[in-house]
């Protein structure tokens, strides 16, 4: 609705701005329709589904098996750890025990998978305020994660690499060599980004104190991953639940104070040094044997309904499966963190200008094939 007053002698009139849904800014086929006073945001609304697939409705049509590609199609940024979740639920649900040293490769590849999602958020985060060097930086840096995925599975982007029971293929010969280098490589590389972009007083400027969470509000609206935990909310799965081998690795959950979009960038970068970590842990603990457990060419799913979720790059990824006993999913819900994640956004974008509003957007770091699946 458009909106006229009238302010001494100068009438000033309220607009609409469709932002999307083509449009760099908006990470993906999404838009948002602005209400506009001048450069100031007055409001915000969501418009979302130009990218939905019907991905649980394709799933009641497919085996257990055969939707495990489909996985890698909703964050497209973090593939391994779709799979991960999906084939989780499965087990949980067959009560399977997955041998342990797919377990430690599950850890490496979803942690790897955890820094490259990260480091798109980074680049694109800097990128959406002008900052092209980070861009570049953090790709560079991406592109070393996608060679080792392309190294173990074939495939850099949509890997469809995590199977029921395990993974189809073991760590092959010169795959350790390059991620040590990786992680000899990225604690200095780390320290670039601050020099470049962390450090960076501009950035500071439009980061700090800009469109502020507070924890009460980030719970409220269901927010998960490093979104809540950048509002000081500690809640990490790996931790609070451990699910896999998580138990055994030491690690720091990443925690901001302010919930605004500098803390939502620093925090990510915190789990990335953390992620790190836990991969060299995963390396030294790394014991020899099978990579599959012993499980049906068939897949049936005793007649019932499984929750399984994990957390996943962007905040917890959830799959509620409900079985008839059959080869296929009765019904499939997927908890999408992006989805969720970007409900928040109107109440970021209020009353802020419209360059703000677009950095905001970029910091809760959605996915548009997971927000509309």
């Amino acid at each position: 609705m458009v909106l006229a007053n009238q302010e001494g002698n100068f009438r000033t009139q309220e607009f609409i701005l469709n932002m999307g849904p083509q449009h760099p800014s908006t990470h993906g086929v999404y838009r948002a329709v602005l209400t506009m006073d001048g450069e100031y945001v007055v409001d915000a609304e969501n418009v979302v589904g130009y990218l939905h697939r019907g991905m649980e409705k394709i799933a009641e049509s497919r085996t257990y098996t055969q939707f495990i590609p489909y996985t890698d199609r909703m964050d497209y940024l973090a593939a391994m750890l779709n799979n991960w979740g999906y084939v989780l639920t499965l087990e949980e649900a067959l009560n399977l025990e997955i041998p342990e040293r797919a377990e430690y490769i599950r850890v490496i590849v979803g942690e790897l998978q955890r820094i490259a999602s990260h480091l798109v958020m980074v680049a694109s985060f800097g990128l959406d305020m002008n900052a092209y060097t980070a861009w570049m930086y953090a790709f560079y840096d991406r592109e070393k994660i996608l060679d080792l995925f392309e190294m173990i599975c074939g495939s850099r982007l949509t890997t469809s690499f995590m199977r029921v029971g395990g993974v189809p293929n073991d760590i092959p010969e010169g795959f350790l060599p390059k991620l040590e280098e990786f992680l000899q490589r990225m604690p200095k590389r780390i320290k670039e980004f601050d020099d470049v972009l962390t450090g960076n007083e501009i950035f500071l400027a439009r980061t700090k104190n800009v469109a502020p969470i507070s924890g009460e509000e980030a719970l409220d609206y269901g927010l998960t991953g490093p979104n809540l935990r950048a509002s000081g909310v500690n809640f990490d799965l790996r931790k609070v639940k451990p699910y896999s081998i998580y138990d055994r690795f030491e690690f720091d959950v990443a925690l901001g104070e302010n919930g605004d979009n500098f803390d939502r960038y620093n925090v990510r970068m915190e789990e990335i040094r953390q992620s790190l970590r836990i991969i060299r842990q995963a390396i030294d603990q790394l014991p020899e044997g099978d990579i599959m457990a012993k499980v049906p060419k068939v897949l049936k799913i005793p007649a019932g309904e499984t929750y399984g979720h994990i957390e996943g790059a962007k905040g917890i990824l959830g799959f509620y499966l409900v079985s008839d006993g059959g080869t296929k999913p009765y019904r499939m819900h997927l908890r999408s963190p992006s989805f969720i994640n970007l409900g928040i956004f109107p109440k970021m974008a209020r009353g802020t200008i419209l360059q703000d509003a677009i950095a905001s957007l970029a910091s809760i770091d959605i996915v548009l094939g997971e927000v509309d699946r």
